[in-house]
């Protein structure tokens, strides 16, 4: 993570903010000028912290059970054909249909606290998780694997020492993809049926023509979103450490 870099970029979306203000002369209440986001930050600091805990939660929570529901859909595809040939379609039909329009269902089913709202977030991190890594089990060098069973390994030896480190890049790709939607299923849950929450606080604040106060809430769920996926990354790298040293030799 390059915090100059993310810092002058921050600093030049900043700049071409006011100037799009000052050169438009667009009134305050359609599009606030950066300082106005700020004061209204300050001024509801406690207030935005408290809904974003609660938001950072719900993605956190969502970002973990879709993880582990992908990685293991993923591991029962590449096991078992059976399972693959039921569990497949299943995940193409559930990339079908709009998530956004399972949103009031899942808040009929699961009620408007954080359950629904998690859930949501799994909808939405599964598919990426499992297409990733099962695409990277399945990819696993064929003379590997055949080596391996020339020389008597058993089937969960060949996917615990080769199949699983040879996807684990594929699996890190499908995990940064998840991060950065993760955010997605939490906020639209919370628009269409919450109490609490940044997308709970976005729509009053909206409602009440605060817009100031909006633009800074989607502002704490930006730094938010980008601090979670700039921590996974480094994770990821950290996990998946020969594929970062192959990217740095090839700089």
């Amino acid at each position: 993570m390059n915090l100059p870099r993310i810092g002058m970029i921050v600093a030049g979306l900043m700049l071409m903010w006011q100037v799009v203000v000052w050169v438009t002369r667009v009134p305050p209440y359609i599009l606030p000028p950066p300082q106005l986001v700020l004061q209204a930050m300050l001024g509801h600091g406690s207030e935005l912290l408290r809904h974003a805990g609660i938001t950072l939660f719900e993605i956190v929570a969502g970002l973990l059970l879709g993880t582990l529901f992908g990685a293991g859909s993923a591991l029962l595809m590449i096991t078992s054909r059976q399972v693959k040939h039921w569990l497949m379609p299943v995940l193409v039909i559930s990339q079908a249909i709009p998530v956004f329009a399972l949103a009031p269902l899942l808040i009929l089913w699961l009620g408007y606290g954080m359950a629904s709202k998690i859930a949501m977030a799994v909808l939405i991190i599964f598919f990426p998780v499992t297409a990733a890594f099962y695409d990277g089990l399945r990819r696993t060098e064929p003379q590997w694997v055949e080596l391996a069973q020339v020389m008597d390994a058993p089937p969960h030896a060949i996917l615990l020492q080769i199949r699983l480190p040879a996807a684990l890049p594929a699996f890190a790709s499908g995990l940064r993809v998840a991060t950065a939607v993760a955010p997605i299923g939490a906020v639209v849950g919370e628009w269409v049926g919450s109490s609490a929450g940044l997308g709970f606080y976005m729509l009053h604040a909206n409602a009440r023509m605060q817009v100031d106060t909006m633009f800074a809430a989607l502002a704490l769920l930006t730094v938010m979103a980008l601090i979670l996926y700039f921590v996974i990354d480094a994770g990821l790298r950290r996990l998946v450490f020969w594929q970062s040293e192959k990217e740095g030799n090839e700089e």
